[in-house]
């Protein structure tokens, strides 16, 4: 009965890493390069780059220093260095944010320490090295004609 079932092989299961959240826990240092098509939790500090194609939340005791490139940023913990997404970055009262941010969109809360150059690609529209032509006014003419008196 249960012998057919054994010679069987064993399908193995796969699973997507871009579902599965990598987390660096409280007290891990990690000190190098990280790439990841998945998403992250940061609750120790990283000394290094930090590549991902999913969402990056850094708690409030965790710590980036270096580059960190994603879609999604939510920050709780501090950052210090390049910080390049392509979609929203996203400040607790408890982020301390310093360095070069690039982003999209941004959100504060009140409390949060940001002290960086940022620039926010898609919303600012290039302006044109052209002089602005302005046309000529019109003259306008004054007329002093005085009203008619009717009895």
């Amino acid at each position: 009965m249960f012998s057919s079932d054994s010679k069987k092989p064993k399908q193995e299961t796969t699973m997507e890493t871009s579902t599965q959240q990598n987390i660096i826990a409280q007290g891990t240092k990690i000190v190098g390069d990280i790439a990841s098509q998945g998403p992250f939790r940061i609750d120790g500090t990283v000394e290094g780059n930090v590549k991902t194609t999913g969402k990056i939340v850094v708690g409030k005791s965790g710590f980036i220093k270096g580059t960190l490139q994603g879609e999604n940023a939510d920050f709780e913990g501090k950052f210090s260095g390049k910080l390049i997404l392509s979609g929203t970055l996203s400040l607790k009262a408890t982020a301390h944010i310093e360095g070069e941010v690039h982003t999209s969109k941004l959100a504060v809360e009140p409390g949060a320490t940001f002290n960086a150059t940022c620039s926010m690609k898609g919303t600012v529209k290039a302006l044109s090295n052209e002089p602005i032509k302005t046309q000529p006014a019109k003259p306008v003419q004054q007329t002093s004609q005085r009203p008619e008196r009717q009895a």
